[in-house]
């Protein structure tokens, strides 16, 4: 029978903890790359433009990253474990119903849903794997969860292109129901509970304020170069509530008494490096992922599948990288 260690769990259950998060993971990395090689055929089906079909990556994106910030306040308060396996169920409903969608809104709508319900998985499965594990464990464990991540990444492109042209687009979100359910049962049974702490505040008005200011300016530039920038009174409401929600961001983070993001953390030469590297590397990957697959398919003339597998290498490196870091830091 397996030894009894580390928060009472035994090690079969860690790791049986661990498969589930990992699928968790897969999950929201996979759907940040795996409707890219589709957005052709979504763009016929739905009777897009290729502009607006680009608000099916656009909309999700925006939701994870805004909704992010809330997860480690919401799962103190609520509880780790019912929040999380909400989350995933939220997921795998949204998913559902990216794939029944009938209209580019509907499409939209529930995308954005399914990132505000994916924003929790990545962190708190990396949260929990740093719980369960102990010390002298968790820089292997990290590099194996690394590795899930990036998986993502290499296998998105590749098996959305595989099911799209096998089956059609609607099959990239299928996909997840499946082994969602597996996640959501595996941690139900093996995950334990950690007490929620009603005490803890979150600065909502910082949050609501960047929230707003993220979202507008990203409708600025989605939208501009078809409105005719400031030509257009929609694009001038956007940038003004854009520049009224940073303002409100900003006033607010140096003048209240806990705000959203202290001052503070600037000061740190580790985080502000960090900070700009990802903002890069993000700016880089996500623009080149939308644009890349209808290149790929509109003028290069290849076939959804070969777009898939030739977008998948981009995941390697960055997999390669992940894995080096975790082993290091766990040396250091």
């Amino acid at each position: 029978m397996s030894a009894v260690n580390h928060h009472g769990l035994s090690t079969r259950h860690r790791n049986l903890v661990m498969g589930c998060t990992m699928i968790a993971t897969l999950m929201q990395a996979l759907d940040n790359t795996i409707a890219n090689v589709a957005l052709p055929h979504m763009q016929g089906s739905l009777a897009a433009s290729r502009d607006q079909i680009t608000w099916v990556l656009t909309s999700y994106v925006i939701a994870a990253a805004i909704f992010t910030a809330p997860v480690g306040w919401l799962a103190a308060r609520f509880g780790r474990k019912e929040f999380f396996i909400a989350s995933l169920i939220g997921f795998i409903v949204t998913s559902m119903a990216c794939g029944l969608a009938q209209t580019l809104e509907q499409e939209v709508l529930f995308r954005l849903l399914q990132g505000c319900f994916g924003a929790a998985l990545v962190p708190l499965s990396q949260a929990i794997m740093l719980d369960i594990f102990p010390p002298e464990q968790r820089g292997t464990v990290m590099a194996i969860w690394a590795t899930g991540v990036m998986i993502g990444p290499i296998l998105g492109p590749t098996l959305g292109g595989w099911l799209t042209d096998t089956y059609n687009w609607r099959w990239v979100f299928f996909i997840n129901l499946p082994f969602g359910l597996l996640a959501v049962s595996g941690l139900m049974l093996f995950l334990r509970e950690r007490r929620p702490d009603a005490t803890l505040r979150f600065d909502w008005l910082g949050f609501l304020a960047l929230s707003l200011g993220l979202a507008s300016i990203q409708l600025v530039f989605d939208r501009g170069s078809t409105k005719d920038w400031f030509n257009s009174n929609e694009i001038v409401i956007e940038a003004a509530l854009a520049g009224l929600g940073f303002y409100i961001f900003l006033v607010h983070m140096f003048t209240g008494d806990k705000p959203f993001i202290p001052p503070r953390l600037f000061k740190d030469i580790g985080f502000l490096s960090g900070f700009a590297t990802m903002f890069v590397v993000g700016v880089i990957l996500l623009a080149s992922s939308a644009l890349l697959p209808p290149y790929l398919q509109y003028l290069g003339n290849y076939p959804v599948t070969d777009v898939g597998f030739l977008m998948a290498p981009r995941g390697i490196g960055a997999m390669t990288v992940m894995i080096v870091a975790e082993i290091g830091r766990a040396h250091v």
